[in-house]
């Protein structure tokens, strides 16, 4: 997996860029992987501004079989120099410093929207792709910079309509291709780690990052409070990574008396809060507008919603994850609130089995293949002769 490796008869580039860290590669190295077998004559490199990310991609490689790929790791090193712990390079400054080398490619697929900025560092002849990194409910991925991609991907069709008639994206510029990182996850097969001494039902508390939407300011702590004072349950504290940056937990005041706590694992940003280890071992969801709750639900289970902001949520297609669960509108007895969403699952088991059908379309061939083969008409229109 030599970036500079050569390919006969080359009749394409494509790029595979990674300027976060890695919970994102996962939505899209399987596609890289399926492209590069389903089309030997293309060069696909997979380019990421972190050396734990390109390790990392090695690693995922391997497990998914390995492939023709190459793999590059992006400068300037001094820039990368500027990083804080458990972060990525800053974006902009880098695909500003990148912006020559990757107008070199014919297409360049992306998890995430800042690639959007490249058409204003110059980078017109490159195809932009845009995979997503989720596929929740959360209004903010629905924005204006969809519109600077010539392909973006739908895991099913709540996500495409919703793009298409929000004007964001036209139709035809939308492949549905459902969720490639289900793939990945197959071919790992992360065992279920051995976590606590007692066995108990595990719940697992994923709150996002975002603090005008996310439940840990206002609530998290005593959330904490409340599982490290009950032997009923154990809980698994798995954050969206941003929210601590792959901190120690050691070095968060407001974590590090939970260290230690034997019905208590946490755990900001491992491979394992990742690579849905938690969302498959766990017995109960509890979170707030993370897409992680729709890996959750790949079995079906119950769920526990929190509405630390008070927003009017019902009706807003942003939360309709919330119809998944009972929501909690003013923290009291959580544990008993857990026993409560447990009891009455039945309830809503419809509602999960509409919205997980509504957010993947799993038909058919696998997601990468499907994925691999949108990039490659992608690049056929390209190189179509005339």
């Amino acid at each position: 997996m030599d970036g500079a490796r050569p390919k006969p008869s080359t009749t394409g580039r494509v790029c595979f860029l990674y300027i976060a860290q890695e919970h994102q590669t996962l939505h899209s190295v399987s596609a890289a992987v399926a492209l590069a077998r389903l089309r030997p004559d293309v060069e696909v490199d997979l380019v990421s501004t972190r050396p734990e990310t390109i390790a990392f991609l090695e690693e995922v490689i391997q497990a998914l079989g390995d492939a023709p790929v190459g793999l590059r790791l992006a400068g300037p090193a001094w820039l990368r120099g500027l990083t804080p712990a458990g972060g990525a390079p800053l974006k902009l400054p880098m695909l500003a410093a990148n912006a020559a080398m990757l107008g070199g490619y014919d297409i360049i697929v992306a998890p995430e929207r800042t690639t959007a900025a490249l058409r204003w560092f110059g980078v017109r002849r490159a195809q932009l792709v845009y995979t997503q990194h989720g596929a929740g409910d959360r209004g903010g991925p629905f924005e204006p910079r969809l519109k600077a991609f010539d392909l973006v991907f739908a895991a099913g069709p709540k996500q495409r309509d919703r793009m298409v008639e929000a004007g964001l994206v036209p139709r035809e510029r939308c492949a549905v291709v459902g969720y490639p990182k289900f793939d990945v996850v197959d071919a790992l097969r992360p065992t279920p780690p051995r976590l606590f001494a007692q066995d108990r039902p595990i719940v697992v508390y994923n709150p996002h990052f975002d603090a005008k939407l996310g439940s840990w300011p206002a609530w998290g702590p005593a959330i904490l409070a409340a599982f490290a004072a009950q032997d009923r349950y154990n809980l698994i504290f798995a954050p969206h990574i941003r929210l601590f940056e792959g901190a120690d937990p050691r070095s968060v005041p407001s974590l590090a008396a939970f260290v230690d706590c034997p019905q208590i694992h946490l755990d900001l940003g491992g491979v394992a809060a990742i690579d849905m280890t938690y969302t498959r071992m766990a017995d109960v969801y509890l979170g707030d507008v993370s897409s992680q709750v729709y890996e959750f639900l790949r079995v079906r289970r119950p769920c526990l919603f929190l509405n630390s902001h008070h927003v009017p949520w019902r009706g807003d297609e942003s939360y309709r994850h919330w119809t998944f669960g009972p929501v909690v509108e003013a923290l009291g007895d959580i544990v008993a609130d857990v026993d409560a969403a447990r009891g009455g699952h039945g309830a809503f088991l419809p509602a999960q089995e509409e919205g997980f059908r509504d957010t993947f379309d799993l038909t058919g061939e696998s997601s990468s293949v499907r994925a691999a083969r949108a990039i490659e008409r992608l690049l056929n229109r390209r190189h179509r002769p005339g």
